[in-house]
């Protein structure tokens, strides 16, 4: 019996005698299978008559999906009340908001060596005036509104223009930051994000003595990279990165090196090359990343662009190089996926601010610009000097910690940041995976709240996850061991996998 709208009655919700009830829970159909996950992000797929079988509630509890089904969540047998028991677990999920912000970017300059074709940022020539750095007076001021943030853990990352043309502001910033932290006993880590240009024994020596590790960029071979990556000096990019990376993971340790990479229209002919020059450089993992909306990448999207369409492709197919390399040479995961696996597949939570839903912007990380003014992202730094000043949170100089973080544009933030209440996301079956991402849709759409049906992180998001449980739910048990093994960040032969089956969302 149904009413009218198509919706069915209360009773049909009810648990009779014999019978079970339903847990809360959302489904996407993939073929002949259903996807299902519940509020914890949990997870299962049942093939199309055993969903029929469940939702009618006539599944078997002979049936072994009927068991799994019960410890999942999905379904409830008896009078216990699990409420309790989700709410701890999704606690458990949501705890990266506890704390507050723990990622704290310092844009140092907006000067810079290199003019890469999907820059985001208003860079400046590195010639340019020095009235593009930050003072050492805006750089302490900053460390201070840091050091008032709640987390016992907080990462400091160094980002530019070229951070390392203004050296003097970075060691500024390590060394007050240190000094602040013998009373407030909070875990530091540094992280300098540059293009290694730079690269020589003084800074060497620095990074070493304060465990500053290195993230730099590499899109692929030699002519690849040189393209995307020009260096506004003409000189060749590849090479100089290439021997840095090698003098920074002899100086500091492989695990201290990692690189990204950006694909542009020229990256979409090249999957495995680029893959092969990650493996050829020993740097441990590649992070395969889309283009962002913002700054000079919005200005040369026509040249160097391409559909979303076209960019799963890619991913795709690098992917399916990246488990063949696991398979045959050596482990090596890929970044993206591994992030995505372990929110779908384990009970912990994860610091990645794109997937994080409360929104990481603001409440994950906080951006603090050259100039004094602080932002609730990098992609609203971009914003404003494209001119909008939506998501600035305010000035170092002129506002305290409390109106800084409850000022309109945290209010507005917090408003539409939460994709479980967001049309379209809501009732998505990946919306436990998935984050708001709110400035990136105000971008795109002029909406912070957002679109879902043309929404580019959307799609994204949507065909990578389709691809990923193929993937799980397929016949090749040796991929499946390889992801399990990304997320558990073990070799193959380390992996228990009669403990990951137990674990497991039984994809």
């Amino acid at each position: 019996m149904t009413t009218d709208n198509n919706f069915s009655p209360i009773e049909f919700f009810r648990k009779e005698d014999g019978q079970y009830r339903f847990l809360p829970f959302r489904f996407k159909r993939l073929g002949n299978q259903v996807f299902l996950s519940n509020l914890i992000g949990d997870s299962l797929i049942l093939d199309k008559e055993e969903f029929a079988d469940f939702t009618k509630k006539r599944l078997s509890k002979v049936s072994p999906k009927y068991a799994i089904l019960r410890a999942r969540h999905f379904l409830a047998d008896d009078n216990k009340t699990h409420e309790d028991l989700l709410s701890s677990e999704l606690w458990t999920k949501k705890s990266f908001i506890q704390g507050f912000t723990k990622l704290h970017i310092f844009v140092l300059t907006v000067r810079c060596n290199s003019a890469c074709v999907y820059c985001q940022a208003s860079r400046q020539d590195a010639c340019s005036s020095r009235s593009y750095d930050m003072p050492i007076e805006t750089a302490r001021k900053h460390v201070e509104l840091m050091m008032h943030s709640p987390s016992p853990d907080i990462t400091v990352e160094f980002q530019g223009g070229e951070p390392f043309l203004n050296f003097d502001a970075l060691k500024e910033i390590v060394l007050y930051s240190e000094e602040l932290n013998k009373t407030k006993n909070k875990n530091l880590t540094y992280v300098a994000c540059t293009n290694l240009s730079l690269w020589d024994n003084e800074k060497i020596d620095f990074c070493k003595a304060h465990n500053i590790q290195i993230s730099t960029s590499l899109d692929g071979p030699r002519d690849l990279h040189n393209l995307n990556r020009a260096r506004s000096n003409k000189s060749a990019a590849y090479d100089v990165v290439v021997k840095n990376i090698h003098l920074a993971q002899e100086a500091l340790g492989i695990s201290s090196v990692s690189a990204l990479m950006t694909t542009t229209k020229d990256s979409l002919k090249y999957p495995t090359e680029i893959v092969d020059e990650y493996l050829k450089n020993n740097l441990g993992s590649i992070f395969i990343r889309a283009l962002n909306p913002y700054g000079y990448a919005v200005k040369t999207e026509k040249s160097i662009g391409y559909s979303m369409e076209e960019f799963i492709d890619f991913y795709k197919k690098s992917l399916n190089y990246i488990i063949h390399v696991n398979k045959n040479i050596q482990q090596f995961p890929e970044g993206y996926s591994t992030l995505i696996l372990k929110k779908m597949l384990t009970p912990w939570p994860i610091g990645f601010v794109d997937l994080q839903s409360p929104t990481g912007n603001g409440f994950s990380v906080t951006v603090y610009n050259y100039d004094g003014d602080i932002y609730a992202s990098d992609e609203s730094r971009m914003l404003y000097e494209m001119g909008d000043p939506m998501f600035r949170l305010g000035n170092a100089f002129e506002n305290t910690y409390e109106e800084i973080y409850l000022g309109d544009a945290m209010q507005l933030i917090a408003s539409v940041g939460v994709a479980e209440g967001l049309a379209g996301c809501s009732d998505c079956a990946y919306v436990p995976y998935c984050g708001a991402d709110p400035i990136r849709h105000y971008a795109t759409q002029n909406d912070a709240y957002g679109n879902r049906a043309s929404s580019s992180f959307c799609k994204k998001n949507m065909g990578i996850f389709d691809y990923l449980i193929s993937l799980l739910s397929g016949a090749d048990a040796e991929a499946e061991r390889i992801l399990w093994s990304w997320i558990r960040n073990c070799s193959l032969s380390e992996l228990d996998f009669d403990k990951v089956e137990i674990d497991h969302a039984s994809c």
